[in-house]
């Protein structure tokens, strides 16, 4: 079968977005399909939005057998099968509107935009044969927002089987983006109130050196440099794959993220717990309080009491961990499913 990927970028941005398109291409050429890639660069600005609408409307890919669209807006592409693996909105237009991530007014001009993007967006998404998405928050804000249905299929890693569980000792890591929605500031905060000798090593870029700064700064601050390991780089996957294998916890506390998130899912497969906080989003859909990691509301003093108590507790750090593990399975999430699900 001739399958087209369709999907949106953010230029000189990486991230899970990203990693689902290549993931995705390389195992359905695995079960010996023909793929090509669409990217096209997205930006969130108002003024360009109905630009480069259009120009996914114009995109003309039917000599593909089949179209899976990802990211927005490729889901405007017209073709008469065209399937959506839906892993979020626009979100200044839609569950980020009242929040201070919008980045635009709240004014007759942009809720008249809004409204515009909200039509556009279910009469295109109405043209899809099936749609998924990657998480219940997800699909819930598809029903909220566009009425629409949807089925959960949750994105796996490539080649998971690298993740694996060698020791327990005094770190706690974080290895994603650095982004002030990403919330690592609240990590370094927490570690104020951590015992001696517990670390936390936090691993990433961020697209704003500001953020980045203000972290240097909360570290100096509270005199935490001996307990703060900041690398301000992306690590390999050598690199995360050893860390994940040797630290005691994984942590992981984004805001409402639109799923469980690959940092959470890589802990999963290395047998370690994940803290996280009670307003993250869909990684609550893999991570249970007491069960698979610590759930906290997002304070430094509660988070740095569950990371103290993931550190003494060793006994039930590890069997939070393989519950971790056991929960990837249980929400059958595999390629093998996914493949089913998307072309059958």
């Amino acid at each position: 079968m001739k399958i087209a990927i369709c999907s949106s970028f953010i230029p000189f941005i990486n991230g899970g977005a990203r990693n689902i398109v290549d993931w995705l291409k390389c195992i359905l050429e695995e079960y010996g399909h023909r793929v090509e890639v669409i990217y096209l660069p997205q930006a969130d600005s108002p003024e360009l939005l109905f630009q480069q609408m259009f120009a996914y409307r114009w995109i003309d890919v039917d000599s593909a057998d089949l179209l899976i669209c990802l990211r927005p807006q490729a889901h405007l592409i017209p073709h008469e099968n065209k399937k959506l693996w839906f892993i979020h909105h626009i979100r200044a237009f839609y569950d980020l509107w009242d929040s201070p991530y919008r980045g635009f007014p709240d004014d007759f001009n942009h809720k008249g935009i809004r409204d515009a993007l909200i039509s556009i967006d279910t009469k295109a998404l109405n043209e899809s044969k099936k749609i998924f998405t990657n998480s219940k928050i997800v699909s819930n804000r598809l029903k909220e927002y566009n009425k629409i249905n949807s089925e959960v299929l949750y994105p796996p890693l490539i080649n998971p089987e690298r993740f694996f569980c060698k020791s327990f000792n005094n770190e706690i890591v974080n290895v994603c983006r650095m982004e002030h929605h990403k919330r690592q500031h609240l990590l370094i905060e927490a570690m104020k109130y951590t015992i001696s000798p517990i670390k936390l090593r936090l691993c990433g870029v961020s697209s704003n050196q500001q953020y980045y700064n203000d972290l240097l700064g909360i570290v100096k601050t509270n005199n935490l440099e001996d307990k703060v390991i900041l690398e301000n780089r992306w690590i390999s996957d050598l690199e995360k794959v050893e860390l994940l294998s040797t630290c005691f916890a994984a942590a992981y506390l984004p805001l409402d993220e639109d799923s469980y998130g690959y940092p959470s899912l890589e802990a999963a497969h290395s047998i370690k717990p994940v803290l996280t906080t009670s307003d993250s989003g869909g990684v609550l859909e893999l991570i249970e309080d007491g069960i698979s990691g610590y759930v906290t509301e997002p304070d430094p003093k509660a988070l740095g009491e569950k990371i103290n108590e993931l550190f003494i507790n060793k006994n039930k750090t590890m069997r939070m961990g393989e519950n971790a593990l056991n929960k990837i399975t249980s929400l059958n999430i595999s390629w093998d499913h996914v493949v089913n699900r998307l072309l059958t």
